[in-house]
């Protein structure tokens, strides 16, 4: 089951883009974002699903170059 995650900018704390992992993405993972930058995930934050819903939130920290 794939997991879709939120990837956020470590520097200014806004999202960058949505994005489908095949499992959860582990701190030391390095993807490349839509741009085709590089990244490395600097923390992964996993929250509590709302009550009476099944899907738990998943936000990914980088910092990119730019």
């Amino acid at each position: 089951m794939p997991v879709i995650a939120t990837v956020m900018n470590s520097t200014t704390g806004q999202p960058i883009q949505k994005m489908s992992f095949g499992r959860m993405p582990k701190p030391w993972a390095s993807f490349n974002l839509e741009t085709g930058e590089l990244v490395a995930i600097d923390r992964v934050d996993i929250g509590k699903p709302a009550p009476g819903k099944v899907v738990v939130p998943v936000h990914v920290w980088v910092t990119p170059k730019k």
